[in-house]
């Protein structure tokens, strides 16, 4: 199941503030800015800052690569 698009319009990393890419094949939101990525489980995003994962240079290029590829849009302009 995909995060409803309301919720994907108004989600934003906790930290920075700005917008997130939802890679749902991943279940992740990814933040590009800070090379962050939140967890989604059971269809609820964990948007809490001790939680998320710093991605190293490599993982980063792939998940840019992925947005890039799949024509992800963030969850906010």
């Amino acid at each position: 199941m995909s995060l409803a698009p309301a919720l994907l319009e108004i989600l934003a990393c906790p930290q920075d503030k700005g917008a997130l890419y939802y890679l749902e094949a991943e279940s992740i939101l990814y933040n590009p800015r800070l090379q962050r990525s939140y967890a989604i489980r059971d269809d609820i995003p964990v948007m809490l800052i001790d939680e998320s994962t710093t991605v190293d240079a490599a993982e980063h290029g792939r998940l840019m690569g992925v947005i890039s590829d799949a024509g992800v849009a963030p969850t906010f302009s």
